[in-house]
Formats: structure tokens, sequence, C-alpha cells
């Protein structure tokens, strides 16, 4: 039984995952350090923390694997700089601290076009968190590379909304890869991944994820 943590529990993907691995009985025990509590449950703790100031001793970073849904839009960020230490500096930091207390697996969600030498500002910050996880040393890290996301949002994204709806209505029509992927078909296969926890890296494309 694994000790798992998940960062990014209130997010779409984020509490799909959560509430999978609380059924799960694989998971001895879901640790999901949040800015707000979340609604308790036997198996979760749920450390409340500043993101900005992760305590670096805290028994709690003792788990077996992490999975990752951390991520925001630029719009919701406010700026780029403040959207790269949500998608970037967040997930890294959390990554860095789990290890150093014996963590083995790390899952990211990632997005479909991360390259740290894209043109395109949000790729490249995907792209660059995908290349410094590598090299932290984890026994097993997946990064799963989901295109369109499908499913409710708390916040909204008008425009992310739009495009699913499109890519939905012409869904027979796109390769595979372009397609609304259910998020807690992202969330399966994050979950999977951290518990098995597979020797060496392994890249999930949105078309694996179907």
């Amino acid at each position: 039984m694994s000790r798992l943590m998940l960062v990014g529990a209130t997010g779409l993907v984020g509490h799909c995952v959560l509430q999978q691995a609380l059924a799960d009985a694989r998971v001895r025990q879901v640790v999901a350090p949040t800015r707000s509590a979340l609604p308790p449950h036997p198996k979760l703790l749920n450390p409340l923390v500043d993101f900005d100031h992760l305590p670096d001793n805290a028994d709690w970073w003792a788990v077996d694997a992490v999975v990752c849904t951390l991520g925001t839009t630029i719009k919701t960020a406010g700026s780029q700089a403040a959207f790269y230490r949500v998608d970037h500096g967040y997930p890294l930091q959390v990554a860095r601290l789990a290890l150093r207390q014996g963590a083995k697996a790390y899952a990211l969600n990632s997005a479909l076009g991360a390259d740290p030498a894209s043109r395109v500002f949000y790729s490249r910050t995907k792209g660059e968190l995908e290349q410094d996880l590598q090299v932290l040393g984890y026994r097993s890290l997946t990064l799963v590379r989901p295109g369109l996301i499908g499913g409710e949002r708390r916040q909204a994204r008008p425009a992310e909304q739009l495009a699913v709806r499109l890519s939905t209505w012409l869904q027979p029509l796109l390769p595979r890869r372009y397609r609304v992927v259910p998020a807690d078909r992202i969330a399966h296969h994050l979950l999977q991944v951290a518990l098995a926890a597979a020797p060496g890296v392994q890249v999930l494309m949105s078309e694996r994820l179907l």
C-alpha cells in the first residue's frame, strides 16, 4: 500500500485523481497540500500551505509517489512571470522536496506540445519543467501530455471551453492525438503510473489516454 502525494487537488484533473486515489485499495493515504481545505476523508491528509513558502522539513513529504496536476492560465495568474511560478516553479519545488524525503515516482500532468525550445510561452514553460524534472533523479518519471481536457472546471476558461466544444463536435474527423480527453481518463493514467512506478522516464501522449 502506497502513500501518495497529490498537488493540484482542487483542479479539474486533480479532483478526479483525488477521488480515484481515495477509492483505491492500493493507496494507504493521500497527502494533498492545498491553499484551502478539502472535504475531510479518513484516508486524506490535507496540509494547508502557501506554495510560495513550502515547509522544507514537514514529515508529510515522506511519500512513495507524487502526482502533480498543478496548473493555471496566464489570464488567471496575471502575468507570464506569475504563470511560470505556478506551472514550473511549484511543481519543481514539490518534486525536489518529496524526492529528498524518499519519493520514488513522479507523474506530471503536462501538455501536448510541451517543448523547451518552443516559441509559444505556454508550451516552452511545460517543456522546461519536463526537462528540469528529468535531471532530479527520480526512479520513475512519467510525463502525461493531454491535448484538450474534457470536464467542468470551477474556474471558467471560455477559449478552452469553446475549443473543447468544437473538438467534440469534430471528434470523428480528428486524429486521436487532437481529440478531447476526459479528465477522469487523464486522472486514471496518472494514478496508475504513479503507483506502478516503472523505472525510467516515459511519455504518455494524448492518444494513449483515450
